[in-house]
C-alpha cells in the first residue's frame, strides 16, 4: 500500500474550510456604517463587508457579493481579502471555479505573510493545480508556513520530504516533520505516525506507539483513526485484545459515515463480538457502507437478503447487492451472482450468464467459481462443451483443495476425458477428495478410488499414495 501520496488533491477544500472560518471576521452591529465606509474606499471595511456577504450576517448570504468586495479590497493590498478571493475562485463561490486565478490571488497573500495562503499555494504547486507543478517551490511555501508558526506545514513537509522528486528520499527527515506536526495537534501527522509505526516505515515498526498516535487523532474526532484503533483492539495488535473496546471505536467512526468501519461494525453484530448477535443491526450498518459503494458490504448485505438473516429473504435483492459488489470485481460476489443465474433465483435463468460471472471469479482465483465453470465446460452449460477446458478448471480448484474438484479432476483421469487417462493420477486426485469428504459422498468417493486402486500394480499404487502423502503435507488444512 502506498503510504507516502495521501491524495494532496482532497486536502485544499478541507483547508479552506478551516482558513474560511479564521479569515473572515464576523460582523455584528449595525451594517450601514460598514457600507458607507467599504463605499469610499476603506479596505478593511470591504473586507469585512464581504465576509458579512459570505457568512450571511447583518445581509442576506451571498456569495457573489461576498466576491465582490473581496475583490475591491484584494485590489488595495488587504491580505487576508486576497486569500478568501482565492478561495472563492477555488470552491467556485460568487465566481466562476478558477485555480490559476486563484493560484494567482494565494501568492499575493502568501508573499504578505499570510500562513493559510502559504500553506494552500504550496498544495497548489504540488499537486499542479493553477500553477505549473513545482515540489521546489511547494517546499518553499511550506517552509514559509512552518517557519510562520503553523503546525500543518510540518504535515506537508514530511510528505515532501518522503517524495524521490524533491531531494532524495528521507524517511527519517519526514518523520521528523510528522512527528512535529502530530505533538502540535495536527489529525493527519498522527494518522501518518501511527501508519508508520505500525508498517516500520522510516521508524522502527511498533504496534504500542503506533496505537498512541491512532488514539491522538482518534480522540480528536478522526473517524479513518478511529477506524484504525478498532481493528487494533479486535486484534489484539499493540492493545489488549477486547472486542467491546473495538466495537466502540468502531461505532464512533461509523457514526461519521466511514464505510470500512460500517462494516466492521456490521461484521461485529453479525458474529456476536464485542456486542449481543443481531442480525437485524448487522443489516442496518451493512446498508449504510454499502449504500457508500463498500463492495465487502454489498456482498455480505447480499448474503443477507439470500439467508433471510436480519432482513427479509428476497432473491431479487441479494441478487442486486451482489451485482454491485461482481461489479467491483468481488470475487464471492461475482460467483454468488452466478449461482443465482444458474439456479434462477432472483433473476432469470441463464447458464450463459452464469458462466461468464463464474469465469469473472474463477480469474480471481475463487475456486468454488473455477470448480462451477468447470463443471459448465463438462455439461456444455453456457459455454460450448470441452473437456479439455472442464480439466483445466477443475485442476486450478483442486490444487486449492476444493474437494467436488479434486474428485471431477481423479475421474477425468480415470475416463480419459480432457487429460490423457493416468490411473495413478486419477487415484492420486480421488485420494485428495476421499479425506476432504464425509457421510455419503465420502462413501461413494471411496468406492471409487478403491476401484480405481485396482488397476494400479502394486509399485504404481504405492508411488501414488507417496505422491497423496507429500500434496497433505504441503497443503495443511
Amino acid at each position: 500500500m502506498n503510504r507516502t501520496s495521501p491524495g494532496y488533491s482532497r486536502f485544499i477544500p478541507l483547508i479552506l474550510v478551516s482558513l474560511t472560518a479564521l479569515a473572515c471576521s464576523a460582523v455584528s452591529g449595525d451594517i450601514k456604517p460598514l457600507i458607507g465606509k467599504a463605499n469610499g474606499g476603506d479596505s478593511e471595511a470591504q473586507y469585512k463587508l464581504g465576509s458579512a456577504y459570505y457568512f450571511g450576517e447583518g445581509v442576506p448570504q451571498d456569495y457573489a457579493e461576498a466576491a465582490k468586495w473581496y475583490r475591491r479590497a484584494a485590489e488595495q493590498g488587504h491580505a487576508v481579502a486576497q486569500l478568501n478571493l482565492g478561495m472563492a475562485y477555488t470552491e467556485g463561490q460568487g465566481v466562476p471555479k478558477d485555480s490559476t486565478e486563484a493560484s494567482m490571488w494565494y501568492r499575493k497573500a502568501a508573499e504578505q505573510g499570510i500562513r493559510g495562503a502559504q500553506i494552500v499555494l504550496g498544495i497548489a504547486y504540488e499537486v499542479g493545480t493553477g500553477v505549473p507543478q513545482n515540489y521546489v517551490e511547494a517546499m518553499k511555501w511550506y517552509r514559509a508556513a512552518a517557519q510562520n508558526g503553523s503546525a500543518r506545514p510540518h504535515y506537508n513537509l514530511g510528505m515532501a520530504s518522503d517524495k524521490i522528486q524533491v531531494v532524495p528520499q528521507d524517511h527519517v527527515k519526514a518523520m521528523t516533520w510528522y512527528r512535529m506536526a502530530a505533538k502540535e495537534g495536527i489529525r493527519g501527522a498522527q494518522i501518518v505516525l501511527g501508519i508508520a509505526y505500525e508498517e516500520g516505515w522510516g521508524v522502527l515498526q511498533n504496534d504500542a506507539e503506533a496505537m498512541k498516535w491512532y488514539r491522538e487523532a482518534a480522540q480528536q474526532g478522526s473517524a479513518i483513526a478511529q477506524h484504525q484503533l478498532g481493528m487494533a483492539y479486535a486484534k489484539g495488535q499493540g492493545v489488549p485484545r477486547d472486542h467491546a473496546e473495538a466495537v466502540k471505536w468502531y461505532r464512533r467512526a461509523a457514526e461519521q459515515g466511514n464505510a470500512a468501519a460500517q462494516y466492521d461494525l456490521g461484521v461485529a453484530y453479525h458474529n456476536g463480538q464485542g456486542v449481543p448477535q443481531d442480525y437485524a443491526e448487522a443489516a442496518k450498518w451493512y446498508r449504510r457502507a454499502a449504500e457508500q459503494g463498500n463492495a465487502a458490504t454489498q456482498y455480505d448485505l447480499g448474503v443477507a437478503y439470500h439467508n433471510g438473516q436480519g432482513v427479509p429473504q428476497d432473491y431479487a435483492e441479494a441478487a442486486k447487492w451482489y451485482r454491485r459488489a461482481a461489479e467491483q470485481g468481488n470475487a464471492a460476489a461475482q460467483y454468488d451472482l452466478g449461482v443465482a443465474y444458474h439456479n434462477g433465483q432472483g433473476v432469470p435463468q441463464d447458464y450463459a450468464e452464469a458462466a461468464k460471472w463464474y469465469r469473472q471469479a474463477a480469474e480471481r482465483g475463487n475456486a468454488a467459481a473455477q470448480y462451477d465453470l468447470g463443471v459448465a465446460y463438462h455439461n456444455g452449460q453456457g459455454v460450448p462443451q470441452d473437456y479439455a477446458e472442464a480439466a483445466k478448471w477443475y485442476r486450478q480448484a483442486a490444487e486449492q483443495g476444493n474437494a467436488a474438484a479434486q474428485y471431477d479432476l481423479g475421474v477425468a483421469y480415470h475416463n480419459g476425458q480432457g487429460v490423457s487417462r493416468d490411473y495413478s493420477l486419477s487415484y492420486f486426485w480421488l485420494s485428495l477428495s476421499v479425506s476432504r469428504s464425509t457421510g455419503e459422498i465420502f462413501n461413494k468417493r471411496a468406492k471409487d478410488r478403491d476401484a480405481t486402486a485396482k488397476k494400479l500394480n502394486p509399485g504404481q499404487l504405492k508411488k501414488a499414495q507417496q505422491m497423496t502423502r507429500e500434496w497433505e503435507a504441503k497443503h495443511p488444512r
